[in-house]
């Protein structure tokens, strides 16, 4: 039977490095941008989201598109679509009684490029 235990790496020393420390926190952001950041990475934590994101980078949809390309009720997208306005990640716009979604800015699809090349490298590493 294989040994699935990990085995990290510790520190056994007992100096701080105070000057490691300093520098550290006076780069940290504030404390509520760093719960901002979390906020916005939960909301990358749901496929469907993630799904919707990707859609939304070939073109600018409504609700009814975005429901059968996904195969999910116009309801279920609006949910997940109001999530991602609230975080800020979508925008839209209105044509007569239609409602189009969109990213919101070009940092959606970097950070959403960077996330697939990051799990592009690992899988091709064996990581």
């Amino acid at each position: 039977m294989k040994d699935n235990k990990i085995d990290f790496e510790r520190c056994d020393c007992t100096v701080i490095h105070e000057d490691i420390i300093t520098s550290v926190r006076e780069s940290m952001p504030p404390e509520e941008s760093l719960y901002d950041l979390a906020d916005v990475f939960k909301v990358f934590g749901d496929t469907t989201r993630i799904k919707i994101i990707y859609a939304l980078f070939s073109s600018e949809m409504c609700v009814c598109d975005i429901a059968v390309l996904l195969n999910m009720t116009q309801s279920a997208i609006s949910h997940q679509l109001r999530v991602l306005k609230q975080a800020r990640l979508v925008k839209y716009r209105k044509e007569g009684k239609v409602v189009y979604y969109s990213l919101d800015d070009d940092h959606v699809k970097q950070i959403f490029d960077q996330g697939l090349d990051h799990i592009s490298e690992q899988n091709h590493t064996g990581k």
